[in-house]
């Protein structure tokens, strides 16, 4: 049961991640820098990107870990 709430949580986190903070942040981030190339712009805001949605996926994991934990704990064990 803790996996399922971790996995569900993650999944939920990533979806938070891509649609409220990810793009934002991204552009943020590629917007204070110089660039020679345009692909290097294209290449760091991908990067920056993906690594949120990461970050997203490893604290919806982290999250649902724990409240799948506590879920348990709260669970009479079976007779």
């Amino acid at each position: 049961m803790r996996y399922l709430v971790a996995i569900i949580c993650a999944v939920i986190g990533a979806f938070l991640a891509t649609i409220f903070v990810s793009s934002t942040v991204a552009t943020m981030v590629v917007g204070t820098q110089r660039f020679s190339d345009p692909d290097q712009v294209a290449d760091m805001h991908a990067a920056i990107f993906m690594a949120i949605n990461a970050l997203g996926l490893l604290a919806g994991w982290t999250f649902g870990w724990l409240i799948g934990g506590r879920i348990i704990a709260g669970e009479t064990p079976p007779a």
